[in-house]
This record gives structure tokens, sequence and C-alpha cells, in this order.
């Protein structure tokens, strides 16, 4: 199964009750292992979880801490590109030249990298006196 067919499968356990949108996401580490993830609204809704994010999860659950691959899906009219705060999360578990695909699931795709969906990013290098 591709990854974005994986991304397309785990949408539909999306937990959506208000606005209706679904969204899956599966990433694959280092390993090869495929992770998945899919958003979960909560009533409060700064307290839901996206999609990438639950797929981060999973993977560094299972361990691993690099991602060399992405795919998002989701029934729009174009393909929906990750919030800012998954492009932080994705970059810091990717490189930039990482490949994201974005998809709709009436077909569209946007081929992409985690460095243009986030140019100069923070990062660790951020984090230490020079």
């Amino acid at each position: 199964m591709s990854l974005l067919d994986t991304a397309r499968d785990v949408r539909e356990a999306a937990y959506a009750p208000y606005s209706r949108f679904k969204v899956g996401a599966a990433i694959r580490g280092a390993s090869g292992a495929v992770y998945r993830g899919c958003n979960v609204e909560n009533v409060a809704y700064p307290e839901g979880t996206c999609a990438e994010a639950g797929a981060i999860a999973a993977m560094v659950a299972a361990g691993e801490t690099t991602l060399v691959e992405v795919a998002v899906i989701a029934d729009s009219p174009s393909p929906v590109p990750p919030c800012g705060g998954c492009r932080q999360k994705l970059a810091e578990f990717g490189a930039g030249d990482t490949p994201v695909t974005l998809a709709t699931t009436g077909g569209a795709l946007l081929e992409t990298t985690i460095g243009q969906l986030l140019p100069g990013r923070f990062d660790q290098d951020h984090m230490s006196k020079v």
C-alpha cells in the first residue's frame, strides 16, 4: 500500500464531529515503517489533535525519531497544507528536502518538501550560543 493510500485509509477513522473535516496523514520513518494519524477534534477546539501530529506521535512511540516521507489527505477543493504547528513538528523530525505529498480525496496532488512548507525553520542550532 502506498503512503498516500495509507493516509486515505486512516482518514476514515478521524474523529471530526464538529467540523466534519477529516484529515489523514501517514509518515515513513527512516526504518521504512509507516505510521498513521488522523485528526481528533474536541468540543474545546484548541484541544484537538492534527493528523500529522498523531502520525508523528505514533512514530516516536515506536522508537523512531526520523521521518523520510509524508502524505496528507483531506476532502477539500485543493490540497491542504499542514498548519503552522504541524509544519514545525514535521521539521523537528525530517530534513528540509523530505518529500511531502498533499492530496485531496478527489485526486488533486501537490508535491512539496518540508523546507518549502517551512522556510527559515526554527531548529536546534538556534538554541546554542555561538
